[in-house]
């Protein structure tokens, strides 16, 4: 798991062209501008979700994780919490499902915030609960970028 702001991206990138396509996308949209739906990058390869919705209690939340796609998880607007958890430390809820790429998951892990502008990469070993309220309920807008492994 990586937490940054969107100015460092390149920092993570390396030579890898999806990460890098993913990253030019969330530098050059405006989430303001973006209704929510879904966005083609580069097809199944790379697309992005732009969500608004309301943050929600943490007993309300889910644990998942995901196996072909790296999550990254750009915050525009609002204050969101986020929980994070090494996959091996979980144990099963439900079945991988691979139409959907997820699979859910019980157990404890840290939480932490996530601001406008900040972002969070969650690769496959990394189970994370978002949606979260911080100090109570929040209308956020967040864009979600999954890239193929």
């Amino acid at each position: 798991m990586i937490i940054d702001h969107i100015d460092n991206f390149s920092f993570y990138c390396g030579a890898d062209k999806r990460l890098i396509a993913a990253f030019k996308f969330l530098r050059e949209k405006n989430p303001d501008e973006m209704a929510a739906g879904k966005y083609e990058i580069d097809g199944s390869n790379i697309y992005a979700l732009v969500q608004s919705y309301e943050t929600k209690p943490e007993e309300n939340g889910v644990w998942e994780a995901h196996r072909k796609y790296i999550d990254i998880q750009y915050l525009a607007s609002g204050t969101e919490r986020m929980g994070y958890a090494n996959l091996a430390a979980m144990t099963l809820c439900r079945e991988y499902r691979e139409e959907e790429d997820c699979l859910l998951l019980n157990g404890e892990g840290s939480f932490f915030l996530l601001k406008p502008k900040n972002f969070v990469l969650f690769m496959p070993q990394d189970a994370h609960m978002p949606g979260l309220a911080a100090a109570g309920p929040q209308a956020v807008k967040k864009v979600v970028v999954k890239v193929r492994i």
